[in-house]
């Protein structure tokens, strides 16, 4: 059995908690794309957990854990991260992370160069993590990038790490004038953080091969959403790699398998980190109310996070594009405060009414059709099954269901791992 996980909207919709809850039923989990410019939350009997770089089956100690080859691995972050989970009681051994040689390394200087990026674009930046993200995708296709299998052949590394860092001057020093890159600063890096993770590294389409074949349930989990991908999201202002559900056997070392199913993960209201296009947004004291009743900060950045009714349109394309085959819908609680709940069912562009959602570029002249159904204004926190819900509770998941044309399987109504509704 092979199912990816993935995000339907702009990012943010809850998938750590879903794959922490599902990983139960899964032997390894694999992170196929992205680097530490996202983040998971998770929250179960054990604490409260914030992943970057590392797959949330981290949290189950008998599922092995692999960061596939579509990666950028900042290892400076990874050796953070993981020093932070073992200090909360989190095992993390060769044994249950593989760190694919393929994958590539984010380096100090691609941070270097996010940040002095941003800061040149001054008031039309990109939104950036400033983690480096897109310098490292670039290098990659420019096949100027570091991979982790390099670390076992130290003499090409020095040879590379003279000839990159000459060319990557001609940049950081030459272009933005800021300080010059050095290879023994490259060469510090791979022994300071590198090193320690020589022995996690492997070629992972070897090991999920071998796991397929042996009948080992994989499961595949995404970072960001469909409307962050580099093709099919609200291009500029994506993320930097593909966050496709179909890409995942590509980005996880095992481009000859494929998927089983593909299950999306949609809040039960819209949220989008960063800039960029977002139709359905609110404003003042009705997105502060939201924003504060979900708790809408970025895991990774803290940044309070842009809110809005459910999108019926970015979900729907979200959903093809993901090629889900059921829905998990979560933090349906957060909307119980509420008397009436806005949902945008369509675009208006020009006066014209617009269902499917338009070329990424004309979405800032769009305007939201709203259209209000009944809350049930109690707390849902406690309800496990289907019948403990509130009759317009499930009103608005059938509908939300309907409008959408996917089945909802999933509706989580907490934070904690037990908190969940299977319908």
């Amino acid at each position: 059995m092979l199912t990816s996980i993935c995000g339907i909207n702009w990012g943010d919709e809850g998938k750590g908690r879903m794959v922490d809850l599902l990983s139960s039923q899964y032997d390894v989990v694999c992170r196929y794309q992205g680097g530490n410019n996202a983040g998971h939350t998770v929250i179960n009997e054990r604490g409260k957990f914030i992943l970057n770089l590392l797959p949330s089956g981290i949290l189950r100690e008998d599922v092995v854990n692999v960061l596939g080859c579509g990666m950028v691995v900042d290892l400076k972050h990874l050796y953070e991260e993981a020093a932070r989970l073992r200090a909360q009681g989190v095992k993390i051994t060769p044994d249950n992370l593989k760190i694919s040689d393929r994958a590539v390394i984010t380096m100090p200087y691609h941070v270097l160069l996010d940040c002095l990026e941003e800061e040149r674009l001054a008031d039309k930046k990109f939104g950036s993590t400033r983690r480096g993200i897109a310098p490292v995708y670039a290098d990659k296709y420019m096949k100027k990038a570091f991979r982790m299998g390099e670390l076992f052949h130290p003499e090409l590394l020095a040879e590379r790490a003279k000839s990159i860092a000459e060319w990557k001057n001609l940049t950081v020093a030459g272009g933005y004038k800021s300080k010059p890159v050095t290879a023994e600063e490259i060469l510090e890096y791979f022994k300071q953080y590198g090193e320690p993770f020589k022995e996690y590294i492997c070629d992972t389409g070897v090991y999920l091969n071998e796991a397929h074949k042996a009948g080992k349930k994989i499961m595949f989990e995404a970072q960001l959403g469909a409307l962050r991908d580099i093709d099919y999201g609200i291009y500029p202002y994506t993320s930097s790699s593909s966050t496709i559900a179909a890409y995942a056997p590509i980005g996880a070392g095992v481009p000859n398998l494929k998927l089983d199913k593909s299950i999306g993960i949609m809040k039960a209201y819209s949220t989008c980190v960063g800039e960029g296009p977002f139709t359905a947004e609110s404003f003042g004291e009705k997105a502060e109310e939201l924003r504060k009743a979900g708790g809408e900060y970025g895991a990774a950045t803290g940044r309070p996070r842009r809110v809005g009714p459910f999108d019926v349109v970015a979900s729907r394309y979200g959903i093809r594009c993901q090629g889900a085959d059921e829905i998990a819908l979560t933090k349906l609680d957060v909307l119980s405060y509420l008397d009436e709940i806005e949902i945008c069912t369509a675009y208006k562009l020009d006066s014209k009414r617009i269902d499917e959602f338009p070329f990424p570029d004309v979405l800032d002249k769009c305007k939201p059709v709203l259209e209000t159904v009944k809350g049930w204004h109690c707390d849902i926190s406690g309800c496990r099954k289907a019948s403990d819900l509130p009759q317009a509770a499930i009103e608005y998941v059938r509908l939300i269901e309907k409008l959408c044309d996917c089945k909802i399987k999933y509706v989580s109504v907490g934070a904690e791992r037990d908190q969940i509704v299977v319908l």
